[in-house]
């Protein structure tokens, strides 16, 4: 997916506690600390797995840093599917104050 040249984005504080929220990190990244209820989804798994995504929901996007959630936001929204991207990533997200979690239950982490 090509790098794009701008996509909407979505600040930390407006995202609501029952949005959809897909995670395109790699596995290691999602296992150690993650958004409640977050869809994982690696970037390199989206197209394949594009008919998992529900029609008609806004989806935000959101990888570390911001970077990679941009691509998928970008290529989701090629595909006629209503994404923004979470501006800062997970890191806007930790700097936020909002709250993370594993599946093990162990104290999440950002790697």
């Amino acid at each position: 997916m090509p790098q794009p040249p701008s996509v909407p984005a979505i600040d930390v504080d407006a995202v609501a506690e029952d949005t959809l929220i897909l995670d395109v990190r790699e596995p290691d990244e999602y296992a150690a600390g993650h958004i409640a209820n977050a869809l994982h989804m690696p970037m390199g798994s989206v197209p394949e797995r594009i008919p998992e995504l529900p029609d008609g929901q806004r989806i935000v996007v959101v990888c570390r840093s911001g970077g990679r959630s941009a691509r998928v936001t970008s290529y989701l929204r090629q595909e006629g599917l209503s994404a923004v991207n979470l501006d800062g990533g997970m890191r806007a997200w930790i700097a936020a104050g909002r709250p993370m979690t594993t599946d093990t239950g162990a104290e999440p982490t950002l790697i």
